[in-house]
């Protein structure tokens, strides 16, 4: 299985359900993907969780586990050629995660786990890394270099390693995006920096029964803000019935929304960034 590489040079996509489903769903969203793979410069990379540990509360749907996520993630794979990331929240889950993915991600409530981000970057396989909400952009500089670390330990001349901005606690239950932040984690950490557009507009803990909430309709003017700002790639979970979903829901894009926003995103891209 090769390494998913991304870089700094066209815009890349992780898009996907918060949590894996039936392989109806998961299938139906993957092959949505793969179409769209052929419009964004940089490619698309499905994600999906195997387990949502951090839900708002006990009884809150986590999903398949891991043995039984990771084969339902290789369907996926194998049916759609398209790279998969997937989150982990122990050290323990990484290796095995590893022989299925080709990215492993690191939740933003887990961002300075040292054994994790180490055991991340033993695998060898990419790892995105996303910051925490109550971080500062610099602070995500030793994020990086632990899961550098775990690499350079195991013996892996390089890994690639991204971060994730999805915004900054602003009191209770809501978040805010500081554009400044894209220039301050590309400076900081010296990798590519990747905006989280559906965690952003997350309202944690303010959802109906103590859920979070969310407000999708500021998915767009966000993205292609933070794109204009100096994002080499966008993180947007995506459902077919996002508030049927089991969990995320309120902040997560229609897929069939999905495509037109692209377009609108790999335009403003090609704008900015044009000499």
């Amino acid at each position: 299985m090769a390494t998913t590489t991304w870089g700094t040079e066209h815009l890349f996509l992780i898009a996907g359900p918060c949590q894996l489903e039936d392989d109806g769903l998961n299938l139906r969203v993957a092959e949505a993907l793969a179409r769209l793979a052929e419009h964004v410069p940089g490619g698309v990379i499905y994600k999906a969780s195997f387990d949502k540990a951090n839900r708002s509360n006990l009884d809150g749907v986590r999903g398949p586990g891991l043995e039984a996520g990771l084969a339902a993630l290789a369907r996926v794979r194998a049916a759609s050629g398209l790279p998969i990331l997937t989150d982990v929240h122990e050290a323990g889950q990484c290796a095995a995660a590893a022989e299925v993915v080709d990215v492993l991600q690191v939740p933003a409530f887990l961002c300075r786990q040292t054994d994790l981000l180490v055991a991340a970057g033993a695998t060898g396989r990419a790892v995105n890394v996303k910051k925490g909400q109550w971080m500062h952009p610099e602070g995500m500089r030793g994020a990086v270099r632990k899961v550098e670390m775990g690499a350079a330990l195991a013996g892996h001349a390089q890994v690639p390693v991204a971060v994730t901005e999805r915004g900054t606690f602003f009191g209770y239950g809501d978040l805010v995006v500081d554009m400044r932040a894209f220039a301050r984690l590309a400076a900081a950490c010296e990798v590519p920096v990747i905006f989280d557009g559906t965690h952003a507009v997350q309202r944690p803990g303010l959802g109906s029964g103590g859920a979070s909430g969310g407000a999708r309709e500021f998915i767009p003017p966000l993205t292609l803000a933070a794109v204009a700002a100096g994002a080499h790639g966008l993180f947007l979970e995506t459902h077919p019935s996002p508030d049927r979903a089991p969990s995320d829901g309120p902040n997560m894009l229609p897929l069939d929304e999905l495509p037109a926003l692209m377009a609108r995103v790999v335009d403003v891209w090609d704008r900015v960034r044009r000499p």
